[in-house]
């Protein structure tokens, strides 16, 4: 249990001299005017002269990063050890980093961008040069890191702080399976060391299961109320993806100073970050997948000022400190009210006014759609996981399970991190045991995650429609009891931005979006795990290998994506392919820069969709003046869908047959083949189909597609 909620405690006469200390210790850190905040005091106390385990839930930019680098120098005063903190993301870090060494903290940390650097950094904690070390959740699942760095570190430790707590639990928003570990971490403490858990973004549901798995016994709560008095939030309907992306283009230069547009996928992210350059912008895509130096320089270039915006996905979330950060657009509407107002968060909070626009669109249900299919397996999966483990007597790695387990790689992945803080398998070197142990699938919980996830998103669709005050609305969602009507968004003072594009800007917005071509890299290696039934393994040798293909659009596109979502949808009619859709891939082959002109055209066999593909292939050939010399035949039944490399490659390998005159045709054709169908999901169809052309006697096969995942 935790103990109520309250304002903080009146000072014991008796602390004054800590507290003149931790003044002087905040000043170094803020500047000379700062001061210390009654519930910030209220906590260094708790952590400095109680010992205890507090939770502290308030808004950013209210000082929580202030409670801990305080008390930090105030316990290393005393003979403490290093501080711990467990911080998310490594732009979150080099914030953290730079804030400390103002304040005269020394801190280093160990993630994976700085691993030659661990050793002198772990040198550097035990010769006591080192106040804080930021260690990133992932690390607590490492093997070595868990069983031999981590037991000295939480033993040495003189504070333990938790940050974005809200991670521990799976009701939170960005619930991260290796954030679960940190509770058998906090139970294994030696008595008296403190522990600080902080968060922006909790609901009731959330703090409370937080301070439940911060100590069984008592948690100190520090809740404040979450109102952003320089945040002016609107929303801005338009109906097609390329008037929200002109809209962007023709109001971005008269929003205060520099800041974040938030997008849902990657491949929005480097399509409007495209488009705005193109519009004169100074602007850069920032996602996860970009390289950890080109996030750096991103980072200074928008702390610098001299981008005019990150266009970025929830990679940026928590992950970046930016004061006079002027403005936050979405260009899709997050999953989550919650997940929604922790990102606007970062914007105002060392100015009077940061303008919050939301440009919804009508793909946002299907993109969250798609991120739901990432929940915890099925229990039938996880049981076939657990066999597969005890069977094997032995370590397996993630790579060796998948031939044996129907999960993509990342979602394997993630459950195998919840059944090793659940008990039930250890991660060791080598890969994954199985404990033994006993173990039940929560049927229950995970229905009551996936409704808790279900409303959520109702949710941010009323906040869309709603017509109260917006950031109300949003507080409410937080169990923000404080939370009264804002008088400055939209709704509330009735001055709406206006729901218009030019013609021009709604037509380069079009175009730019419209452009199509995307490429598409051929499977280069056979998965592992597949080469006693079908014979294949390692590199897949040069003579059996596809070309670099092309694709007319990526499904997470907002340009063509939506298009090609509806036409490829499960359910939706087989027909022939639209004009506009051979017009827009005439344009792609027109711009593909092959080494020898196609000789001819091969159509995959089809299922679900024979006239779309078919049809497709037929008529490349035709306006390329190609022969059109035939299609595949596809098996009999579906092939079923499967979720990873080896077994996916296993449904497909005899799934499509290549008749002889089809063959031969093609090989006669002298020259490259391009194999159309409408999609490529894993490769391996395309893969298995080049194989066979090119065993026919084809010299090359390039490969054509409407659509590629992202």
């Amino acid at each position: 249990m935790s103990t109520p909620e309250r304002p903080g405690a009146a000072p014991n006469p008796s602390d004054d001299g800590l507290r003149d200390e931790a003044e002087a210790c905040l000043r170094a850190l803020a500047g000379d005017g700062a001061r210390l905040r009654e519930d910030q005091w209220t906590a260094i106390h708790a952590l400095v002269v109680d010992r205890r385990r507090a939770l502290v839930v308030q808004r950013t930019g209210w000082g929580k990063s202030a409670v801990y680098f305080v008390a930090t120098r105030l316990l290393r005063a005393r003979g403490a050890g290093p501080t711990v903190i467990v911080s998310p993301l490594l732009a979150l870090m080099r914030n953290q980093i730079d804030a400390a060494e103002r304040a005269g903290i020394r801190a280093a940390t160990v993630n994976s961008a700085n691993t030659d650097d661990w050793d002198g950094v772990f040198a550097d904690v035990e010769q006591g040069a080192v106040d804080v070390l930021l260690v990133s959740p992932e690390r607590l699942n490492n093997p070595d890191f868990r069983d031999l760095v981590l037991p000295r570190l939480a033993a040495g430790a003189g504070l333990v702080v938790v940050d974005e707590a809200h991670c521990i639990s799976d009701w939170g928003h960005d619930f991260r399976p290796d954030y679960r570990r940190l509770r058998t971490l906090l139970a294994d403490l030696p008595p008296g060391i403190p522990v600080l858990a902080t968060t922006a973004t909790a609901n009731a549901r959330v703090t409370a299961d937080v301070a439940e798995q911060l100590a069984e016994g008592d948690t100190l709560v520090l809740r404040g109320p979450l109102e952003r008095d320089s945040l002016h939030l609107s929303v801005v309907r338009l109906p097609e993806a390329e008037q929200r992306i002109a809209w962007l283009g023709e109001n971005l230069d008269a929003l205060p100073g520099s800041g974040i547009v938030y997008t849902l996928t990657v491949a929005a992210a480097h399509e409007i970050a495209g488009y705005l350059r193109d519009r004169g912008y100074e602007v850069a895509a920032y996602s996860g997948q970009t390289e950890p130096a080109e996030r750096l320089q991103a980072e200074r270039d928008l702390r610098d000022n001299k981008l005019k915006a990150l266009v970025a996905t929830s990679a940026l979330g928590m992950g970046f400190d930016k004061p006079d950060l002027g403005f936050i657009v979405h260009v899709g509407a997050p999953q989550s009210p919650v997940a929604y107002y922790q990102q606007i968060g970062r914007a105002g909070r060392g100015v009077d006014r940061a303008e919050v626009v939301l440009l919804p669109g009508a793909e946002d249900q299907k993109i969250w759609e798609y991120f739901a299919g990432l929940a915890f397996p099925p229990e039938p999966v996880v049981r076939t996981t657990l066999d597969v483990l005890d069977a094997a007597g032995r370590p397996l790695s993630t790579g060796a399970l998948e031939p044996r387990v129907d999960l993509g790689r990342s979602r394997l992945e993630m459950m195998l991190k919840v059944l090793d803080v659940d008990g039930a398998v250890r991660r060791v070197k080598g890969g994954w045991t199985s404990t033994g142990q006993p173990w039940s699938y929560d049927r229950e919980r995970y229905a009551r995650v996936r409704e808790a996830r279900e409303r959520e998103q109702r949710a941010m669709l009323e906040y869309i429609v709603t017509e109260g005050c917006r950031e109300e609305f949003l507080r409410r969602l937080l169990d923000d009891e404080t939370a009264v009507p804002c008088g400055r968004c939209d709704n509330c003072t009735g001055r709406r931005r206006p729901a218009t594009v030019s013609a021009e800007g709604a037509a380069r917005a079009r175009d730019r979006l419209r452009r199509p071509g995307v490429d598409v890299a051929p499977r280069r290696m056979w998965p592992t795990g597949v080469k006693d039934d079908l014979g294949v393994g390692g590199r897949i040798a040069p003579a059996d290998l596809a070309e670099p293909g092309r694709a007319l659009g990526r499904l997470t596109d907002i340009g063509w994506g939506n298009r090609l979502r509806d036409l490829l949808a499960p359910g939706a009619p087989d027909a022939d392919v639209p004009a506009d859709l051979v017009d827009a891939v005439v344009r792609v082959l027109a711009a593909w820069d092959w080494e020898q002109r196609p000789a001819g055209v091969v159509a995959l066999g089809s299922l679900s969709r024979p006239r779309l593909v078919g049809t497709l292939a037929r008529r490349i050939a035709e306006i390329g003046r190609l022969p059109f010399t035939g299609a595949f035949e596809p098996a009999a039944e579906p092939v079923p869908r499967r979720h990873n490399s080896a077994q996916r490659l296993r449904s497909v390998w005899a799934a499509q047959t290549l008749p002889p005159p089809v063959a031969s045709a093609a090989a006669a054709a002298g020259g490259p083949i391009l194999l159309v169908d409408d999609r490529i999901d894993t490769g391996w169809t395309m893969t298995v189909a080049a194989r066979t052309l090119r065993a026919a006697g084809v010299p090359a096969v390039l490969p054509l597609v409407l659509a590629v995942p992202n």
